[in-house]
C-alpha cells in the first residue's frame, strides 16, 4: 500500500513520467548504490562530506526535489562537482532511483 501511495503521489508531482518507475527498486539500488554517501534518508553523510571537502545537498531539500527525474538521472550517470558518475545504476533503475529520490521530499 505504501508503494502504491508514493507512486501516486509522485504521479501527481513529477507527472507521467514516473508510472513506469518502481519507487521499492529504486529504494534499493539508492540503498545499494548512494546510501554510504547520501545516507538512507537522503541526508548527506558529514564523515565523507568532510573527507572529501565538499558540501553535499540534502536529496530533501526543495532544490533537489525541485529538479527533474531526467536532471537527477544526468547527475547520477555524469555526476557533478566530485560525485563521480554512478556506474552500478543505469536502464529502468536510473528511473527508479529518481522516482525514490523524490519520495524523500521534507
Amino acid at each position: 500500500m505504501r508503494t502504491i501511495l508514493a507512486t501516486l503521489t509522485l504521479v501527481c508531482l513529477t507527472g507521467a513520467e514516473t508510472f513506469a518507475a518502481d519507487v521499492t527498486a529504486g529504494q534499493t539500488a539508492f540503498a545499494r548504490s548512494c546510501k554510504m554517501c547520501h545516507g538512507p534518508d537522503g541526508t548527506p553523510n558529514p564523515a565523507i562530506a568532510k573527507m572529501m571537502n565538499v558540501d553535499m545537498k540534502d536529496l530533501k531539500s526543495a532544490e533537489v526535489q525541485a529538479l527533474s527525474n531526467d536532471a537527477i538521472k544526468k547527475i547520477i550517470t555524469g555526476g557533478t562537482g566530485k560525485m563521480r558518475p554512478v556506474t552500478s545504476v543505469s536502464g529502468s533503475t536510473l528511473d527508479d532511483v529518481a522516482a525514490y529520490i523524490h519520495t524523500l521530499k521534507k
